[in-house]
């Protein structure tokens, strides 16, 4: 455990975010390393991809569900020094990632072929994203028990075990990905059945050796069956916690569908193009996310020892840096976004799609950051209900006129990312005001 009510602050947060930042990335090229070879397949398989990859946002809303939980419970007990509970709560984390596992994968196959029909621009386009979730799944479920493990180790402090873990598994996909994809060495192509199979394969190796790290070689929370049985108390403490931090990841899913819902209309070009954009948007987004996700540790361990100033400092420090590097990332869009879309694609409407959409939106990106800060920092004082409200505003302010939109004879697709970029903006004012009215309540003992 590493004890983050002492030392720089501004300190422990770079050191966080480097190897959180090197985490996400690696984690990252598991969808840039698919779509990759997946592009060669065609724009409707490059569409197919990225509509059944959509259903990402339901397990990453039961994921924040627990890691949100998990990291907050454990960095409030670590900053009072309390083991015992960090260790109960790691284990019920654990169970209840093996139910949820259980869980997705059960709905998931019931619900994918109507849903990707739903949001697919036209029968190929369904096929391939039927094909690619149904192997992708097993790599969702399998987060559970990734998302269990890094949660505790991050509310202690610790980080590199996972980052190390996840680039493991990112190596493995890099390897895995051409000969199932593609069909190097062996002759037999998959194709997108041969993207979700490598991602699959990846993680279930890297769960393994984590499981091995943390029987091997962690000490301070560890697995423990006989806390393996429901109980109540501390699973209702969990997924208080991380229940509305888990609703805003649903909203999302939400916006994403109808989003596509929406542009189908444009045909498959265009949703070729939303789907590279939003998967090299989310690489762009993981240094400010990383400074944002230290955030939780960091406050949460200082908030359980209730050191009020080190709590605001962190909160502070984190919005100021995850917004400096985000307005960089900004002008960067703006310059050439073309060069990043085109990594992709080798089709010029597919390409112009993209790179509209990457010009048009990136100014949201500083918005964004500060959003993300204040999630954490949500987290860290163990309510996240306003990060939930804030994102709800999203229905009224984007879904609403996104529906409004889809049917008048006149809209183009980049009135769709003005809005976005007018919402998302409002959104991170709400975010700013909520945050403030909970340091000033929650901090209170300072007094």
């Amino acid at each position: 455990m590493k004890d983050l009510t002492e030392g720089s602050i501004k300190g422990h947060l770079l050191h966080m975010a480097a190897f959180l930042a090197a985490g996400m990335i690696v984690q990252t090229l598991y969808l840039l390393v698919d779509l990759y070879f997946v592009s060669g397949l065609g724009k409707e398989a490059i569409a197919g991809v990225a509509a059944g990859g959509s259903m990402t946002f339901v397990a990453l809303a039961l994921t924040q569900v627990l890691g949100v939980g998990t990291v907050t419970l454990i960095a409030h007990a670590a900053g009072r020094k309390d083991q015992a509970d960090a260790n109960l709560v790691f284990n019920q984390s654990v169970l209840l990632s093996a139910i949820c596992a259980v869980l997705v994968l059960v709905v998931g196959y019931a619900v994918t072929d109507g849903y990707v029909r739903m949001i697919s621009a036209d029968a190929g386009t369904a096929l391939a994203g039927k094909t690619y979730l149904h192997w992708y799944l097993p790599n969702l479920a399998l987060q559970f028990a990734i998302v269990a493990m890094g949660s505790a180790l991050r509310g202690t402090g610790i980080v590199k075990p996972t980052m190390l873990v996840q680039a493991l598994t990112v190596a493995l996909n890099v390897v895995l990905a051409p000969v199932l994809i593609a069909g190097w060495g062996t002759g037999h192509a998959l194709g997108v059945m041969g993207a979700g199979l490598a991602s699959s394969i990846s993680v279930a190796i890297g769960v393994a050796v984590l499981i091995v790290y943390f029987v091997s070689l962690e000490r301070y929370v560890a697995f423990t069956p006989g806390q393996w049985r429901p109980q109540l108390a501390t699973c209702r403490r969990l997924v208080n916690i991380g229940l509305p931090a888990g609703g805003e990841f649903a909203l999302m899913f939400v916006i994403l569908v109808v989003l596509y819902s929406a542009i189908r209309q444009f045909g498959a070009d265009a949703q070729a193009g939303i789907g590279i954009g939003l998967r090299v948007s989310q690489a762009i987004f993981l240094p400010a996310m990383a400074v944002a996700f230290a955030v939780s540790p960091i406050a949460g361990q200082n908030f359980g020892a209730r050191l009020a100033p080190r709590v605001r400092e962190t909160f502070r420090s984190a919005a100021f840096i995850g917004s400096s590097i985000m307005a960089a990332l900004t002008l960067f869009c703006q310059w050439r976004p073309e060069l990043l879309i085109g990594q992709f694609s080798s089709e010029p409407a597919v390409i112009e799609v993209g790179a509209t959409y990457m010009r048009i939106t990136s100014w949201n990106f500083v918005a964004s950051g500060i959003i993300f800060t204040c999630s954490g920092l949500f987290q860290a004082l163990g309510n996240t209900l306003p990060s939930l409200i804030s994102s709800g505003g999203r229905l009224i302010t984007f879904v609403l006129p996104v529906l409004w939109l889809a049917h008048r004879p006149w809209v183009k697709i980049e009135h769709f990312w003005y809005l976005s970029v007018a919402t998302v903006t409002l959104q991170a004012v709400v975010s700013c005001l909520l945050a403030r009215g909970e340091m000033r309540r929650r901090l209170a003992f300072a007094a």
